[in-house]
């Protein structure tokens, strides 16, 4: 896990300040510590509790490879989450949520491919082709595409989770979340109702310093969960090539152990095939042998004879 957060960090960015008391939600009573001149404060235990409960989740979705998509469209958060999610190489939106963005995502993939092929048209020497007017409204085309969706081209697929932002305003975003079953992740403000998301963080949303904790500790978490994979894959890999190479050297072992076995029997084959004809020399031998002793005794049968 990354740095543990204590209650100095927390106070510093200001996380435990809520709404003023008459703009709470009453579902948020649980994370409520006081209320002090009229605004709610928030239990800090429980922001920590919930924090390290959410950063181990999206540890494990990072680790097995799997994308998180962050939404954060307001002011202050924009520029925090572009730049520290960017970095660990999520899907984000921090310009206006297109509607139907999860729950209509082929359209959504049509229309970033829609950007991939301006952006070929313009390698390839089409653009060449084109008068100026028709250049101008292709590259407007490109510019728009590329602020509402630069973020997720790389978002090949439904995300395994979102983390959010104020979900007062990203609404709609959760409701196309809770839709497909996607875990939502998000900071709840006191105004907020934490039951509409899997994994509610109590924290004020609208301090910059506070959204910029949050999403360090999270963004952290991600790191560390991705490092572990890469870690992992290394590790297979190693042992792959070691059992290729275990492999290896048993086929190797293994085919010099039948060159051994053919060599002997070859040995064995000539030595028999050598005693073989010995024995046919031998046998040879022995009936030249017969053959010139046999007319030996025909004088002597003749000599009886007469």
């Amino acid at each position: 896990m990354p740095n543990k957060l204590t209650f100095e960090n927390l106070l510093d960015a200001g996380v435990h300040f809520g709404h003023l008391k008459r703009k709470w939600n009453p579902s948020m009573a649980p994370y409520i510590f006081m209320e002090k001149n009229g605004i709610h404060i928030i239990d800090l235990h429980k922001t920590m509790a919930k924090l390290d409960e959410a950063s181990s989740a999206m540890k494990q979705i990072a680790k097995s490879g799997r994308k998180i998509l962050f939404v954060a469209t307001k002011k202050q958060a924009k520029d925090i989450v572009s730049e520290k999610i960017k970095a660990v190489n999520m899907p984000y939106v921090t310009e206006r949520w297109p509607g139907g963005m999860l729950t209509n995502f082929p359209t959504i993939r049509k229309a970033v491919k829609k950007m991939t092929s301006i952006d070929k048209m313009a390698t390839d020497g089409t653009f060449d082709t084109l008068s100026k007017r028709e250049k101008l409204q292709v590259m407007r085309q490109r510019a728009k595409l590329e602020k509402m969706l630069g973020s997720i081209a790389d978002l090949t697929r439904l995300p395994a989770a979102m983390f959010i932002v104020d979900v007062s305003k990203e609404y709609i975003a959760v409701r196309e979340a809770n839709r497909l079953n996607i875990p939502v992740f998000a900071m709840v403000d006191t105004n907020s109702n934490p039951n509409d998301v899997d994994f509610p963080i109590p924290a004020n949303d609208d301090a910059s310093k506070s959204i910029a904790l949050i999403i360090d500790y999270v963004a952290a978490s991600i790191e560390e969960g991705l490092s572990e994979r890469k870690m992992e894959k290394e590790k297979e890999a190693s042992a792959k090539d070691k059992k290729a190479k275990e492999e290896k050297a048993a086929r190797k072992k293994a085919a010099t152990a039948e060159d051994d076995e053919d060599m002997e029997e070859e040995v064995v084959e000539k030595k028999r095939s050598i005693s073989v004809d010995d024995d046919d020399d031998l046998d040879d031998l022995g009936t030249k042998g017969k053959a010139k002793k046999a007319p030996a005794k025909k004088p002597s049968a003749k000599r009886r004879d007469d």
